[in-house]
């Protein structure tokens, strides 16, 4: 499956072995799948070794040999039956969590200049699996996220259709009405999938949906799997937000309430689980900004989050935990012929193809019991790309249905049009420019 990560290998080997490449992201988004195809294509050979399948042995002699690199690579060559060439040769060490030493000595690897690193791991940011290491200045690190819409057209062999939304975007002009039909119900379809590689690969194979969650609830596994294993002294409220992410999504301003989880429950005592999810790559965080102005971290209200998850599909699969046959009710979905708040999706999706396109989430809530025109809220606030003295921030709302009422987003563009760049409604409609509003088809969020 083509990914855009590649791109960003692409350039990092063109650098010839000045840094070891970090892949981080969540289980199953593929970094061991694009990382071998990289080595295969790139270099003239690559040597893969998985910590998280390797005998003690192998490792014990990887820990002795850390700091005689003659003798490890040659331990290495013989080990894997794989001839290194200086400078032509990509060493992989996938899973790299799992031995922090061998990430410590990144370092030195790198000195020696005779290969290329690329290290991937989940759960890199988790405290456990960086205790007692100093972490190399020499490792640069890049997130991999699940695949986004466009790189689901591709993998849908809708690679023209992918170019006529992006070209649209561009020049802001909207698509004919049959191809934004057809882009609309495409994109349907990958909410209900979701981007994670396994799961797409899983679906187009026989266009299953019961082929696909079963390997979305494999993915669910391995996640709470990981929260037992790794979350250690908040393992119980770790659990408990995790689970109550599609109740609490479903409120009808998404944030999250921790009432209902602990009557007695503080934001003081479970930012740390949530931290550890977001770390973990299983969520997706969108704090409260106090004013909807350039300066989103410092105006940032910690104790007013909403929590998405980090891949749709899989919300999906937890929303309709309860239901064996999975086909009808999709492909119902699909069409619009069953009545479903879409809102807490398409919502959970905009976030997720956000934060795809390297941004932190933000939204802006004022609820102002005394001053009617000061009460509003909007889904998500979005720097432009070039910051110039006023005019900044891109206020984004996004509908589910084709009737909406945008009280607060024309509020927000009356008190604050100093701070405001664009107003965005993304929607199921085609996209129209319409009394300074610009409405964008759900579609082409990936393209913000």
């Amino acid at each position: 499956m083509k990914r855009k990560i590649y791109d960003k290998l692409i350039q990092w080997k063109q650098q010839d072995g000045a840094t070891a490449l970090l892949i981080q992201g969540a289980r199953r988004v593929g970094k061991s799948y694009i990382t071998e195809e990289f080595a295969r294509n790139e270099y003239h050979s690559y040597i893969k070794i998985d910590f998280n399948d390797i005998s003690s042995d192998n490792l014990q002699l990887i820990l002795d040999n850390l700091h005689d690199r003659d003798r490890l690579f040659s331990y290495l060559q013989v080990n894997y039956n794989t001839k290194l060439y200086p400078r032509e040769s990509l060493i992989l060490l996938d899973e790299i969590q799992e031995c922090p030493q061998v990430r410590a000595a990144i370092k030195y690897l790198v000195a020696d200049h005779r290969y290329d690193y690329i290290e991937t791991g989940s759960l890199m940011s988790i405290r456990k699996n960086t205790e007692g290491i100093v972490l190399p200045s020499e490792e640069e690190r890049i997130e991999m996220n699940p695949m986004d819409f466009e790189e689901f057209l591709w993998a849908s062999g809708e690679e023209i259709l992918a170019q006529l939304i992006s070209d649209a975007y561009a020049t802001l002009n909207p698509l004919p009405q049959a191809f934004h039909r057809k882009a609309m119900q495409i994109f349907k379809e990958y909410m209900v999938i979701g981007g994670m590689p396994q799961v797409i690969n899983s679906y187009l194979k026989n266009r299953n949906f019961n082929d696909a969650d079963h390997a979305k609830n494999m993915i669910l596994d391995l996640y709470r799997a990981d929260i037992a294993k790794h979350a250690g002294r908040y393992t119980f409220k770790v659990e408990s937000i995790f689970d109550a992410i599609p109740a609490q999504l479903s409120r009808h301003e998404k944030k999250f309430i921790l009432a209902a989880l602990d009557e007695q429950a503080r934001m003081k005592d479970y930012i740390e689980p949530f931290t550890w999810l977001k770390d973990a790559k299983f969520v997706n965080l969108c704090f409260n900004s106090s004013e909807p102005s350039l300066g989103l971290g410092i105006n940032q209200d910690r104790t007013t989050l909403k929590c998405y998850m980090g891949d749709t599909g899989l919300l999906y699969a937890m929303a309709f935990n309860n239901l064996e046959e999975k086909n009808e009710v999709y492909r119902k979905i699909i069409m619009g012929k069953l009545d479903l708040n879409e809102g807490m999706f398409m919502e959970n999706m905009v976030a997720q193809m956000l934060v795809a396109n390297h941004h932190q989430l933000f939204f802006f809530s004022n609820p102002d019991r005394n001053d009617k025109e000061s009460r509003m809220k909007l889904d998500f606030l979005l720097p432009k790309n070039n910051i110039t003295s006023k005019h900044n921030i891109n206020f984004i709302e996004v509908k589910s249905g084709k009737r909406y009422q945008l009280a607060s987003l024309q509020k927000a563009m009356k008190k604050y049009a100093e701070q405001m760049n664009k107003a965005i409604v993304l929607h199921p409609d085609n996209l129209q420019l319409i009394d300074g509003i610009t409405y964008l088809p759900l579609y082409m969020a990936p393209w913000l």
